[in-house]
C-alpha cells in the first residue's frame, strides 16, 4: 500500500471539533505550519508563508485530542497525507488533510505532563486471556469441544 506519511511541526490553529459517530469518536482541527529561516542581511529570523492542514483523527486518539489540545499550542502531528480538490463557487480549490496516527505537544517549546487514559470499555481487538495450563481447568463439555476441534484440524 502506497501512502505518504508526514510529520509536521506547528501550532493548533483552531479548537478541536469532536463528534461521536456510530463507529466511535471523530475529531478534526486546523493546523498551521510556518517555516522560519535566518536572514543574514537583517540578522533576524524571518517567517515564511504559513501552510494550513486539516488534521483528522478517530476513536481513542480523537477523544484524547479533544481533552488535550487548545488553540495556539505547539504540536507535532504524524500521519497520512491526503490531498483533494473541490470546486466551490466556480473555483477549483485544493485541500490538504492529514489523517493522524499520533499527535503530541512539541516539548522543544514547552513542558507537558502525560496522563494515561483509563479505558472504560474493552478494545475490540483485545484477545481474551488464554489458559496455558492445558485441559486441567476445562469442564467435561469444554473438553469434548476441544477434542472435536483438535480432530478437525
Amino acid at each position: 500500500m502506497n501512502e505518504t506519511l508526514v510529520t509536521l511541526v506547528g501550532n493548533a490553529a483552531t479548537a478541536v471539533d469532536f463528534r461521536e459517530t456510530a463507529t466511535g469518536g471523530m475529531a478534526r482541527f486546523r493546523f498551521a505550519v510556518t517555516p522560519r529561516r535566518w536572514d543574514r542581511e537583517k540578522q533576524l529570523w524571518a517567517d515564511g508563508r504559513t501552510s494550513f492542514y486539516t488534521v483528522w483523527s478517530w476513536r481513542t486518539l480523537a477523544a484524547n485530542l479533544a481533552g488535550s489540545v487548545s488553540v495556539g499550542e505547539p504540536l507535532v502531528v504524524h500521519g497520512r497525507l491526503k490531498v483533494r480538490e473541490e470546486e466551490q463557487a466556480g473555483q477549483r480549490r485544493t485541500f490538504v488533510d492529514v489523517e493522524a496516527v499520533a499527535v503530541g505537544h512539541d516539548l522543544s517549546r514547552g513542558t507537558a505532563a502525560f496522563r494515561r487514559a483509563v479505558r472504560t470499555e474493552p478494545v475490540l481487538t483485545e484477545r481474551p486471556e488464554r489458559n496455558t495450563d492445558g485441559d486441567a481447568d476445562l469442564s467435561g463439555r469444554d473438553r469434548e469441544g476441544a477434542a472435536e476441534m483438535a480432530a478437525v484440524s
